[in-house]
């Protein structure tokens, strides 16, 4: 695997974490957790999990990121050295559930 593509997917991750935690003065995109990012190999899609503590705004704040892509992908110009921004897609990252499910499963089988 080319070791580019992890070492743009960790810069990404960290400037999207950037930008949502201090330029996006929406209220609906707060609270949230970047956990990881992953590129096409042509670098020109980028899906963006996150992670949010209270389950029950994901929707409002997945749409709330899909109006900021615009603002998002053009502080990402300014901030890094790629030729083209990819496109964005926020999605939810559903393993911190999972991983909390089977711990809890795991947790009730050692009790009885």
């Amino acid at each position: 695997m080319n070791s580019k593509i992890p070492r743009i997917n960790n810069i990404l991750q960290k400037e999207i974490s950037y930008i949502l935690a201090n330029e996006i003065k929406d209220n609906n995109i707060k609270n949230l957790s970047v956990t990881a990012v992953k590129t096409s190999s042509d670098l020109s899609y980028a899906k963006v999990y996150i992670f949010l503590l209270d389950e029950e705004y994901k929707q409002i704040t997945l749409l709330s990121l899909k109006k900021a892509k615009g603002f998002i992908k053009k502080s990402l110009a300014e901030r890094v050295e790629l030729r083209h921004i990819p496109e964005l897609e926020f999605v939810y990252d559903e393993s911190i559930d999972y991983g909390q499910n089977i711990e809890n499963i795991l947790n009730k089988i050692n009790r009885s």
